[in-house]
């Protein structure tokens, strides 16, 4: 197993910037992207009733783009630091309650959608995906957030709309990013 992860990577594609990504082939079923593994950059996997990671993405060594959004799983494997080329991460509407620890070693993710989950809290790693630009994390059940947000400075829009946060923490969490534009529901009356 650690010799199929440490060839894993070797010999990748180099990162891609988001308009020559666009024009790349995206492939939507899993068992024709597997007969060209190398060929895979953009992987869209929404609604296959997915009902848990499937592990054949490994294959995909020049993975840039990974949608996996309105499937059934509840987690991502903590080996999911492997993609250090993935931009974009769209796992939107599948019931994810917790990231992984790794989750920060995605060092080159750009753009995250984890929208309509159940998410409670972000691992500390969070602050370590210094080239994020923009995360929808829109009704989850966020009640963390790491001190380590100071460290997106890339950072351009954040969503927690549909969260309960109370204004207090709203306001620690625009001091951690203040350059960052987030959008927040009205703050709640509770208490964290």
């Amino acid at each position: 197993m650690f010799l199929f992860f440490s060839s894993y990577f070797l010999a990748q594609v180099p990162l891609l910037d988001s308009l020559t990504l666009a024009t790349y082939n995206e492939y939507t079923d899993l068992a024709e992207a597997l007969k060209n593994p190398n060929d895979v950059i953009k992987l869209t996997l929404r609604k296959k009733k997915i009902k848990q990671f499937p592990k054949e993405i490994y294959q995909f060594k020049n993975l840039q783009y990974l949608d996996l959004s309105k499937n059934s799983f509840k987690e991502l494997p903590d080996s999911i630091n492997l993609f250090k080329n993935l931009q974009f991460l769209i796992i939107s509407r599948t019931g994810i309650e917790t990231l992984p620890a790794s989750f920060g070693d995605l060092e080159n993710l750009k753009y995250l959608n984890l929208n309509q989950n159940e998410i409670y809290k972000l691992p500390y790693s969070f602050g370590k995906l210094t080239k994020l630009e923009y995360a929808d994390l829109w009704s989850n059940n966020l009640s963390y957030f790491p001190e380590s947000l100071k460290n997106l400075t890339l950072l351009k829009s954040m969503d927690l709309r549909n969260i309960l946060i109370p204004q207090l923490n709203q306001d620690n969490i625009q001091a951690l990013l203040p350059k960052t534009v987030i959008y927040f529901s009205p703050p709640c009356r509770c208490s964290w």
